[in-house]
């Protein structure tokens, strides 16, 4: 019999980014960033770093 493999614990999730590790921001324009408009740029996710993972330390 071969031997039974063993997983690995799963990570969870970043609730922010829902694991895909980014985010939209909403594009401000404008003198001191004024006015938001309805369009929306990519940003990394700030709570785990572009990882996707939930941090263990809060």
């Amino acid at each position: 019999m071969a031997p039974r493999k063993v997983s690995k614990p799963r990570v969870p999730k970043c609730p922010d980014c829902d694991g895909t590790g980014e985010i939209a921001e909403t594009v401000r324009v404008g003198p001191r960033k004024g006015r938001a408009t309805a369009h929306r740029q990519a940003a990394m996710c700030l709570t785990c770093f572009g990882s996707g993972e939930a941090s263990t330390t809060e």
